[in-house]
């Protein structure tokens, strides 16, 4: 058994990052994300193109925790350098629906004839835009993008109908990779 497991991250050309205690700032071409990344066993030291985190003890537990924190890090990194992006379809076989964006809010109207449209919220750093039938949600935190895309899926779900009759709705079709 090894006595401490150490992985290094390479930092991309373009991408400054800045550790101040346990918050890691990404700043690159598409934007800025933070994230608060700290565990007891793990240390985490910043070198000037590469990020070292290393454990003293090599068990299992320490492993699962350090490639954890080394996946957090490479979602900052590649969020703020490349983005993230999911494409949800628009879906409406019985009634025609309305989706719209108006404000930090994605309105659907029409959906199943309902007279209330129904609302989600979009979060800050999230921007959501409608192509005809499809909808993109973009960002650079991974998190936020993801369940953005979620719940806007959510939305449109209606409990107790078979999904496979009822196929109208907002369906994610594409996920970040």
């Amino acid at each position: 058994m090894k006595s401490e497991i150490i992985e290094k991250l390479k930092i991309p050309e373009g991408v400054e990052l800045i550790r101040d205690a346990h918050l890691i700032n990404a700043k690159g071409p598409k934007g800025e994300n933070s994230r608060v990344i700290f565990h007891p066993k793990i240390k985490i030291e910043k070198n000037d193109e590469f990020i070292v985190l290393s454990a003293k003890k090599a068990t299992k537990n320490e492993k699962t925790i350090l490639n954890t924190l080394k996946a957090h890090i490479r979602n900052l990194i590649k969020g703020v350098n490349e983005g993230y992006e999911y494409k949800l379809k628009i879906c409406s076989g019985h009634f025609p629906m309305n989706v719209s964006v108006q404000g930090n809010e994605l309105m659907i109207k029409n959906f199943f004839g309902e007279k209330k449209p129904r609302k989600t919220k979009i979060p800050q750093g999230v921007e959501v835009k409608v192509e005809g039938d499809i909808i993109r949600v973009e960002g650079v935190d991974i998190d936020a993008v993801s369940q953005t895309a979620s719940k806007i899926e959510l939305t449109t779900r209606r409990t107790g109908f078979d999904r496979r009759i009822y196929q109208d709705g907002i369906w994610i079709i594409k996920k970040a990779k």
